[in-house]
């Protein structure tokens, strides 16, 4: 059979009421919310990722408004996650050997972590899918959506799941397997940050217009096994300032678990200018400060991963509601970027739209636009907690990070305060468009690593346990092949190998000591599926697609 004969075979397909495209926390609570409000609906969660939580990254401290909302006896069930609430909260400034504690007294309240626990959230997934298996959602991992479905009118009807059996070379193997049309009357793209699906529905259905360019961060993080007595249950720690410069956004966290478990991580803000910076490399550094080596030392690190994170907020956040579906959680942008914390909105919006498409079916309503959940989410309390930092990102991009973090923090005070601030600032530019020439900038170098403190990117990854199968079509797709060498490199030195956590992107030349002929190299294997290159690359020449479903990070506690 060829592959044309192969893809005109027909697709099995099953119906349900609402199809849930992703098992992160916001889709997983719009099906628990579902199953509460009416447990005869029909409700389906597929998931890329090899099981629920596989591909799940953040810090995590949770404000758990969003859970005592979705399960307010929570705290009764012994399998709950959230076993560490934090008892000690410290912000940071970091200078390369010193540090200036900044008080809590001048924190706007909105800042404070007490009350809020520190989690594995890729284990609150977990748990979260084992509730709404127990109320009847049907939760299928390791199954890639690949596809929107449309239906004669125009308006969504469901997604497919990638098909399964296609070489690298675009030949059928054996095994072959299409994939299955998952058909609802409502479909909740709940992809996480710059989803495959979503991207594409924000441009069909115009979401983004009137909006400000969606903005993003690169997240890395490790979990570590220190020395019982540098371990401190409940301490959180936030800085930011080294090694970054003053114009480059970002910050660190330092979060201690339970068991002597800490979670280190770096986010680096994806406007940077410098095309020769190195997120990576910059996390790397920053654990060689005082504060932070201090507590790894005699240490092992057990786990890397990275995962974009969108920081635009209530500027960026594009129409939620089209027809037939509807974007949940960070897929829109809810993240509060001054907080550091998106799971309590993804939980609070995935609910959200549940109760308009329960009231909408019951009704007898389908593959219409739910025009009242975007009418909701403003006034509600997702819309006030973005509200309320609206200007923090834009005020740290125009004044660098030791005016704009002042700035920001005055303009918090004021919302606090007031209730409101005058300001309503924009973001400017998109991610994409900040690089200079590299004619223009200061060439960074980085140490080797020291394989104690420091690592190199592949020995990271192999701790991501990621793996796709390699003879499959790649999931990272060049729409012009001569850009990286014929613009990308002479102008910016190619900064896909540099941006990318994961060592996917190379630069391999025929005769490595003059640099001549260089060739584009790209290691879809290694790839973590942070999105980072779908996002940062100047050209927008790179798009990330779904590969085979299962594929990517295994991450084990992140």
């Amino acid at each position: 059979m060829d592959l044309a004969e192969a893809l005109n075979t027909p697709r099995e397909g099953m119906d349900y009421d609402v199809v849930v495209v992703g098992a992160g926390p916001a889709g997983l609570a719009a099906a628990i919310r579902i199953k509460q409000l009416d447990p005869d609906l029909t409700v389906v969660v597929v998931e890329k990722g090899s099981e629920v939580g596989a591909h799940i990254l953040s810090g995590a401290v949770v404000d758990p408004v969003g859970l005592d909302r979705l399960i307010p006896d929570w705290r009764d069930d012994p399998d709950h996650p959230l076993k560490t609430p934090v008892t000690d909260d410290r912000f940071y400034m970091l200078g390369p050997a010193g540090i200036i504690r900044l008080p809590n007294a001048f924190m706007p309240k909105l800042m404070s972590n007490h009350g809020n626990y520190i989690v594995s959230l890729g284990n609150v997934a977990r748990w979260l899918a084992a509730r709404a298996e127990a109320l009847g959602v049907e939760i299928y991992p390791g199954f890639a959506a690949a596809e929107v479905l449309f239906d004669d009118n125009g308006a969504v009807a469901g997604v497919a799941t990638g098909d399964m059996g296609i070489s690298k070379s675009g030949e059928v193997k054996e095994g072959f397997a299409r994939g299955m049309e998952l058909r609802g009357k409502y479909t909740f793209f709940a992809e996480g940050a710059r989803g495959h699906l979503s991207k594409q529905l924000i441009a069909k259905f115009g979401l983004d217009e009137g909006r400000d360019f969606q903005k993003y961060g690169i997240g890395l993080k490790e979990l570590w096994q220190v020395a019982p007595e540098k371990h401190r249950p409940g301490l959180v720690q936030h800085s930011f300032g080294w090694p970054l410069d003053n114009r480059t956004g970002g910050g660190s966290f330092v979060y201690h678990l339970e068991d002597n478990l800490v979670a280190v991580g770096f986010v680096v803000h994806l406007n940077y200018s410098n095309p020769t910076l190195s997120p990576f490399d910059e996390f790397q550094q920053f654990k060689t400060h005082p504060l932070v080596a201090e507590t790894l030392e005699g240490g092992k690190r057990i786990s890397y991963g990275a995962r974009a994170i969108t920081e635009g907020g209530w500027q960026s956040v594009p129409k939620l509601a089209f027809p037939g579906g509807v974007l949940v959680g960070c897929a829109a942008g809810f993240v509060n970027v001054a907080r550091i914390k998106g799971s309590h909105n993804a939980v609070l919006t995935g609910m959200m739209a549940a109760e308009h498409a329960v009231e909408a079916i019951k009704a007898g309503r389908a593959n219409d636009e739910l025009a009242s959940y975007e009418a909701a989410w403003r006034d509600s309390d997702v819309g006030t907690d973005l509200r309320r930092v609206r200007n923090v990102k834009p005020l740290w991009s125009r004044f660098g990070t030791l005016l704009g973090v002042a700035l920001g923090g005055i303009d918090m005070w004021i919302n606090q305060i007031f209730g409101t601030s005058p300001l309503n600032l924009s973001h400017g530019k998109p991610d994409h468009a900040t690089l200079k020439p590299i004619s223009e900038v200061k060439v960074l170098e980085y140490p080797r690593p020291d394989g104690v403190l420091t690592f190199d990117k592949l020995s990271s990854v192999f701790l991501s346990a990621t793996n796709h199968e390699e003879d499959q079509p790649a999931h990272l797709k060049l729409k012009d092949p001569s850009i990286p060498i014929a613009k990308n490199l002479p102008l910016y030195g190619e900064p896909a190998r540099l941006y990318c956590p994961a060592g996917v992107y190379e630069v391999v030349y025929a005769d490595a000591d003059a640099k001549k002929d260089p060739r584009f190299v790209i290691n879809a294997q290694n790839c973590v599926h942070c999105k980072t290159c779908d996002i940062k690359d100047p050209a927008q020449n790179i798009t990330w697609v779904t590969p085979e479903g299962g594929g990517g990070p295994n991450y084990p506690n992140m």
